[in-house]
C-alpha cells in the first residue's frame, strides 16, 4: 500500500474525532450561554474576599475604601505596644480628617484603657467638633474597619502584616451587626470613668481581670485583651488578691469562683 493512502487511513478517524468534539464544545457553549452573565455577577468584586499581604498593600486598600466612603465608618481600635499605638494614631489621622471634612459620621471602639492614654485622648480632641463618637469597652479581641457596609477589613495575623477586605454583603452585614453588639454596651468617652471601685471593694477592671483569669488566660494574654501592658495587669491581679485574700493563684480562681462577684452586674 502506497504510503499515502496508508496515512489517510490513519489520519481520517482522528480528524473525525476532532470534528466530534469540536460539534460538541459549540453545543456545550450554547447550552451554558443563558448561565454566563449570572456567574460573572457571583464573581463580582462586589462579592469578594481578598488577602491583603504587606503594610504598604493594605494601607493601599484602606486609603482606597476610605476616599470613596461616603456614610459611615466603624471602627474597633484596640491597644496595642506603645510605639505601634502612635503610629496607627498617624495613620488613623490622615483618613480621619478627610472623611470628617466631607461629613462622614465615624464611631469608633477603644478599650477602657484609652481613657488614659494621653496621645489617644489628644487624637480624640482634634475632632471633638466633628460628627465623630468615641466609646471605650472593658475588652476588645480584634481590629475591624467598616466603610458604608459595604467594604470590612479584619487583620488574620497578630503581626498586622495580612489581612482580609470583605466585600461579601453577608459577611459585611454580620460584621455591622458585631459592631452595633459591642457598641451598644460600651460607655461613651465623655462619661465617668468606669473603673470606679464597687460596693464590694473590686474596681471594674478587676472585674475583668477576674473573669478572664476564671477562663484560664494567663497575664500576657489578659493584658492584650484588655489594652494595658503586663505589669500594670500583675498590679491589678496583685490587689484583686488582696481584696479577696488569696495567697497563691490556684487559691485566687477559686476565691473568685466562690465569692460570686463574676454573677452580679457591673
Amino acid at each position: 500500500m502506497p504510503p499515502v493512502i496508508a496515512l489517510s487511513q490513519r489520519l481520517n478517524p482522528i480528524e473525525r474525532d476532532i470534528a466530534e468534539q469540536r460539534r460538541r464544545s459549540i453545543a456545550l457553549s450554547e447550552v451554558f450561554e443563558p448561565f454566563m452573565a449570572l456567574g460573572a455577577q457571583d464573581t463580582a468584586p462586589t462579592h469578594s474576599i481578598s488577602v491583603l499581604e504587606g503594610l504598604d498593600r493594605i494601607n493601599a486598600a484602606l486609603d482606597l475604601a476610605t476616599a470613596q466612603c461616603q456614610t459611615e465608618m466603624l471602627t474597633v481600635q484596640p491597644s496595642g505596644s506603645v510605639r505601634s499605638a502612635e503610629n496607627r494614631l498617624l495613620e488613623a489621622l490622615e483618613r480621619d480628617k478627610p472623611l470628617i471634612e466631607r461629613g462622614v459620621r465615624i464611631r469608633t471602639l477603644y478599650q477602657h484603657t484609652a481613657r488614659y492614654n494621653p496621645e489617644r485622648l489628644a487624637y480624640v480632641d482634634q475632632f471633638a467638633n466633628g460628627k465623630v463618637e468615641y466609646r471605650t469597652i472593658d475588652e476588645l479581641v480584634e481590629r475591624l474597619i467598616i466603610c458604608d457596609e459595604a467594604v470590612a477589613f479584619i487583620p488574620i495575623r497578630e503581626d498586622r502584616q495580612v489581612a482580609l477586605e470583605l466585600r461579601h454583603p453577608g459577611l459585611v452585614r454580620y460584621l455591622v451587626k458585631v459592631f452595633e453588639f459591642m457598641w451598644g454596651r460600651a460607655v461613651p468617652l465623655s462619661a465617668g470613668a468606669p473603673y470606679e471601685t464597687a460596693s464590694d471593694g473590686i474596681t471594674g477592671i478587676q472585674h475583668s481581670i477576674a473573669k478572664l483569669l476564671v477562663e484560664g488566660h494567663v497575664d500576657e494574654a489578659i493584658a492584650r485583651r484588655l489594652g494595658m501592658n503586663v505589669r500594670t495587669c500583675r498590679a491589678h491581679i496583685a490587689k484583686l488578691a488582696s481584696a479577696l485574700g488569696s495567697g497563691s493563684r490556684a487559691q485566687l480562681g477559686f476565691l473568685i469562683a466562690q465569692s460570686g462577684i463574676l454573677e452580679k452586674e457591673h
